[in-house]
């Protein structure tokens, strides 16, 4: 038995090794479509990308017809280079960087020469491609954008590159990926499938029909179209109101979660992100270091919240029953907490229970509240740990989870980061006190505010922010239809609401109300500071509101930041009015008043105050002009030969009753109010 082993186990293995081979060279002809082989060419249908619908079934994009010339290296023959050139409008060098590009990537695959012909290109390469052995006209479809708005939303398709098509094999050299936006999240959805056919050729090269007769072409699948939640009027009218600024406007729908606007500025037109000149102009906007039009300032822009932040505070002092909503504080223009210590406050001053503290923003009132929070329990890391946990319920220091690619998770602290910047211990409730009022460690988005509105709004519950409504032929994810409660009890949010409501009647935007629509909201004054040269400079506060309406059945809540504006009732609060206006009331605005003053407003000379990483004095101009006048004061005085500067010492002398003498001679000095030195 073990003699036979040995033979047995070559005669085993033979034969497997020759079944192997039967199957590979006669039945199976994967390998063969796959390979480099000559007389297979292997074409690529490319689909249309699915259209993309606002909430009310308006076009946003489409698809226009694109033309790429596709080169196979091995194959070109007899080329008239100049010829060539000519044709396509490009040098001889570029075409023969382009070839050598084109050989690196493979000389027997075909690879992009020329993208995205313009129709007169396509015109007059088509009528002599019989010509140009090697090279082919491949079709594609590029985005067609029926608005000039949501560049941020959308996001864009460009060529694929090395990195992405060793992670997805999918792709081949020249196809289109989305790219931000919701061309990158629904990329799948969007891009539909290729189809692909394989022709068989001659030993001339010439096309001689579908190999084994089509059997393993595919069609192509169109893209799926999409609806977004997105209303397309109220994010122009966003856009247009923030001309000229900078910052974030998110709208959102409080009993869904469903994104109603997602304004970043400055923006820039989608369509120029299409065609021949993407690539120019992406360079362009990427290089923009200073308005950083393509930085989405809604999603990933982090800011100290500033007063909307007292909400929260409020709502877990009310939660861990350390006040109510008759709790009273008094506010002397600020709060002394500690030695040496003053939070300022310009509410006015006076006793303040919750509902005035809210409607006038009192520093005082707040910093009271967050100081019995954290103090209740036995150590102040307890406190910030159960204060952190509860704003963490809101969705608040994490990522949202929406559906869009960028994001940023802010900064709730808690008394591990505390514990970090103090490592011998000694920090407690006032040493980190700038939380309440939405200063110190505390960072949110634009969304997360606008989020922290719709869950105010719900009295205690959100469903997480989400730009998709529809997807045809399938249903949307999951987690955007499933609720989240936070810790906070739904009786506790009526006194907080009740206080933001009258904000608009008594309080800092009374000057903002708009008839036959209860609003409910809160300004905010968010200190901004940048490092110029390694300095930390402040400049010009950020100018905060949120808000959300109608009072009852709240129908949106929303969030807007604009950047170095001051005040909240400034720029943030009007903006806010008219975008809640323009959602419920559709095409009427009642506040012409505001919108004119929205529309024309600039922000542009605060930007401009910082200048190629140099802080420009806001007063500098008046300097200039003093010390220019105090040069002139010195110069000679042309009708009566005296200085100024001599006249003006004169004119002081005089008024002090000083006398004087030449001064090289003996000289009495006195005033008035003594007598003069009779001696000699």
């Amino acid at each position: 038995m073990r003699k036979l082993f040995l033979p047995g186990f070559i005669v085993v293995t033979a034969l497997v090794l020759i079944a192997r081979l039967f199957y590979l060279q006669i039945l199976d002809d994967s390998y063969i479509k796959k390979s480099d082989n000559n007389a297979i060419k292997i074409v690529y249908d490319y689909p249309e990308r699915g259209y993309v619908y606002d909430r009310h079934g308006k076009l946003l994009v489409a698809n226009q017809p694109s033309y790429d010339i596709m080169v196979i290296p091995k194959e070109i023959k007899n080329l008239d280079t100049l010829e060539f050139c000519s044709i396509l409008n490009v040098t001889k060098e570029d075409f023969i960087k382009k070839i050598e590009k084109a050989k690196v990537y493979s000389p027997r695959l075909p690879s992009v020469f020329l993208a995205q012909l313009n129709k007169n290109e396509y015109a007059a390469f088509q009528e002599k491609i019989r010509k140009y052995e090697g090279f082919y006209i491949q079709k594609r479809s590029l985005r067609d954008y029926q608005v000039n708005v949501g560049a941020n939303v959308f996001g864009y398709i460009t060529q694929v590159n090395d990195a992405i098509i060793a992670k997805h094999p999918y792709y081949k050299s020249g196809d289109l990926i989305g790219m931000q936006g919701v061309e990158q999240t629904y990329e799948e959805v969007l891009r539909g499938v290729k189809g692909v056919k394989y022709r068989q050729r001659d030993r001339f090269n010439k096309d001689i029909g579908p190999y084994k007769e089509g059997i393993y072409d595919t069609i192509a699948v169109q893209g799926k179209d999409i609806t977004l939640t997105l209303d397309a009027e109220l994010q122009a009218y966003g856009e247009a109101l923030m001309k000229n600024k900078r910052g974030g406007i998110v709208a959102i729908e409080p009993k869904t979660g469903e994104i109603l606007a997602l304004v970043t500025a400055p923006s820039y037109d989608p369509s120029i992100l299409v065609g021949r000149e993407r690539s120019k102009n992406y360079t362009a906007l990427y290089n923009d270091s200073i308005a950083m039009p393509l930085f989405d300032r809604g999603l990933l822009a982090e800011y100290p919240p500033g007063s909307p932040f007292k909400i929260l505070t409020a709502l877990v002092a009310l939660q861990e029953d350390v006040i109510d909503e008759n709790t009273q504080f008094v506010c002397n223009h600020g709060w002394s907490y500690g030695r040496g210590s003053f939070m300022k406050c310009h509410c006015g001053g006076g006793v303040r229970n919750l509902n005035v503290g809210i409607y006038k923003s009192c520093n005082a009132y707040f910093g009271n509240v967050y100081k019995l929070t954290i103090d209740k329990f036995q150590k102040p890391r307890y406190g910030v740990n159960a204060w952190s946990g509860h704003l963490k319920s809101f969705g608040l220091g994490n990522f949202m989870g929406y559906d869009l690619p960028p994001g940023r998770k802010g900064h709730i602290p808690t008394s591990n980061y505390y514990d970090r910047w103090y490592p011998n211990g000694g920090w407690r409730s006032t040493t980190i006190i700038s939380n309440s009022i939405g200063q110190g460690e505390v960072l949110m988005t634009p969304i997360q505010l606008a989020n922290m509105m719709a869950t105010v709004a719900n009295e205690g519950y959100y469903y997480t922010p989400h730009i998709i409504k529809k997807i045809k032929g399938q249903q949307i994810d999951k987690k955007f239809r499933t609720k989240h409660i936070t810790t906070i009890d739904k009786q506790y949010f009526t006194p907080i609401k009740n206080g933001l409501f009258d904000v608009f009647n008594h309080g800092t935007a009374a000057g903002m109300r708009v008839e036959g629509i209860e609003i409910c909201g809160k300004t905010g004054t968010a200190e901004n500071f940048t490092k110029i040269n390694g300095k930390r400079v402040q400049l010009q506060d950020h100018s905060v509101f949120v808000a959300f309406a109608p009072r009852h059945d709240p129908k949106i809540a929303i969030a807007v930041l604009v950047e170095n504006g001051h005040y909240g009732a400034t720029w943030a609060a009007p903006i806010s009015s008219l975008m809640i206006e323009k959602y419920i009331k559709k095409d009427t605005i009642t506040r012409v008043d505001l919108e004119r003053r929205m529309m024309e407003g600039s922000l542009q000379s605060e930007y401009d105050k910082v200048i190629n990483g140099f802080y420009v004095d806001p007063n500098w101009e008046k300097k200039e002009e003093a010390k220019t006048k105090a040069k002139e004061e010195i110069k000679t005085d042309t009708k009566s030969g005296t200085k100024k500067e001599e006249k003006k010492e004169s004119q002081q002398k005089n008024n002090a009753n000083v006398k004087t003498t030449d001064p090289n001679k003996k000289t009495t000095v006195t005033n008035k109010k003594t007598e003069p030195n009779k001696n000699p």
